[in-house]
């Protein structure tokens, strides 16, 4: 799937407004150390080598503290960047540059982490037939913001949440009477569009979803061998995706057993900020 404009720039405006409520509330008091009109400048260094996420949260939560604010980026998002880098240049309020400097940084080192890790799981399973996808374990607040991450490191979104796919689980099957009774009644109430994926735990429930006519199918926490069994047992008749403690030591030897996609909930949520620093230069 492909997030559209206006999903992501609801997403940059709500989430900025948050982080900015958040952090500043009644006002920034250490920043009133600043006479009102003071201007300065600033440049944002990279710490460590990385791919880079995140620009427009940056640039949004300086120009609604100063609308007039100057950035001038040396790398795009998507782009891999390295140690010691200077990845902006930014000028304006010296007030307002204080208050948004740590909501800028973090939206920039958590979106750039998320982007980095997918990057890794790319590189890993190179020349491979497979797809790397993200998951519905994101962040709270942040899934748009890291389903952008995914794409800009070269990943795949999945569904957004419960409302745009149907993925039937092993809960959804046992409620609804077995594999065949909830893909049929999956098929009644999805509307044109709408994915139909079921996640099986064994061959056996894989045949019964292939008879069923599954043709989107999730392998829950197959070993190797057995996700090159059920590779051949799909044949042509249906979409496989491994999931399941799938790491960057395991992916390759994952998407070489033949599946389509591989889904990595660790993309989102088990990240490490990059490190970055904003340095404030003399006037």
């Amino acid at each position: 799937m492909t997030l559209s404009t206006t999903l992501l720039q609801d997403s940059i405006r709500s989430n900025v407004e948050a982080a900015l409520a958040e952090d500043i509330d009644s006002g920034d008091l250490t920043a009133q150390l600043i006479p009102a009109g003071q201007a300065a400048r600033a440049s944002v260094i990279s710490r460590e080598a990385a791919v880079l996420c995140g620009t427009a949260w940056f640039e949004d939560c300086f120009r609604r503290l100063d609308a007039q604010v100057e950035i001038k980026w040396f790398a795009r998002d998507g782009e891999a960047i390295a140690a010691g880098q200077t990845l902006a240049e930014i000028s304006g309020n010296a007030r307002a540059l204080l208050s948004a400097e740590r909501p800028a940084l973090n939206f920039l080192q958590t979106l750039s982490a998320t982007a980095s890790a997918t990057r890794q799981y790319i590189e890993a399973i190179r020349g491979a037939h497979a797809s790397i996808m993200d998951t519905r374990k994101t962040l709270p607040g942040l899934r748009i913001a890291q389903k952008y991450a995914v794409q800009c490191g070269g990943g795949k979104n999945q569904r957004v949440g419960l409302y745009d796919g149907i993925l039937i689980k092993e809960n959804h099957i046992m409620a609804a009477g077995g594999v065949r009774e909830a893909l049929a009644q999956a098929a009644n109430i999805a509307a044109p569009g709408i994915s139909i994926q079921i996640e099986v735990e064994s061959l056996d429930e894989l045949e019964q979803a292939l008879a069923a006519g599954a043709t989107l199918i999730l392998l829950d926490n197959f070993d190797l061998a057995t996700l090159r069994a059920a590779v051949k047992l799909a044949g042509a008749r249906a979409e496989l995706e491994a999931s399941g403690g799938i790491s960057l030591e395991t992916v390759r030897a994952v998407a070489e057993t033949g599946v389509h996609r591989i889904s990595i909930g660790s993309l989102t949520k088990d990240i490490k900020a990059v490190d970055l620093s904003m340095r404030f230069e003399n006037s």
